[in-house]
């Protein structure tokens, strides 16, 4: 198998990628995240995966790439990373006592091939009080986070149910991401 390099500086998908017995090194690039105008969250952890992939290549041509993006979508809309104790509250009103949608794009890549996907799951959250966001908030665990939360940490006491995978919530989702790895013959 060629020299596999995940594309992310995500403690969480390190550890999703690790379950699967893979031997590989990190290399986060340094990529524009921005939003483009009008663009579906669909579109843009396709599209930021795809980016981090190119960036690693360039950098390591002979290698194998796995890139992923992880983004929440609410009405359309898309949510990022708290970037404030307001925002963060701002975030979880939005999420509080409805479904939404998390989006992963994953891209494996070599020099040669590239092959993307994107995985959506729906994630219920339970209503929020002002208690549980103070409550959560000083816990440190939602910064850094898409939404603002970990489903594999605390928050999980505030989500009744999802519909999908579990590990694309993570950060990572396992399933798609060997599908992706034996269509490049990475894996056994």
């Amino acid at each position: 198998m060629a020299h596999l390099i995940l594309a992310s500086s995500s403690p969480r998908r390190r550890e999703l990628l690790t379950q699967l017995g893979l031997s590989f090194d990190v290399y986060s690039p340094d990529i524009d995240e921005s939003v483009h105008l009008g663009e579906h969250v669909a579109n843009y952890v396709q599209r930021l995966a795809q980016d981090k992939a190119a960036a690693v290549i360039a950098k390591f041509p002979d290698a194998l790439v796995i890139a992923a993006d992880t983004s929440l979508g609410v009405d359309g809309q898309i949510v990022g990373k708290p970037e404030s104790k307001a925002h963060a509250f701002a975030m979880w009103q939005m999420i509080s006592n409805r479904q939404h949608d998390v989006f992963s794009g994953v891209c494996v890549r070599t020099k040669q091939q590239i092959s993307s996907i994107v995985v959506r799951t729906e994630v219920q959250f339970q209503a929020l009080s002002t208690q549980d966001m103070e409550e959560y908030w000083a816990t440190g665990e939602p910064m850094g986070k898409a939404g603002g939360y970990a489903i594999q940490g605390i928050a999980a006491r505030y989500i009744p149910k999802i519909h999908g995978s579990y590990s694309n919530v993570v950060g990572l989702p396992l399933h798609e991401t060997v599908q992706l790895l034996t269509a490049f013959k990475a894996l056994n």
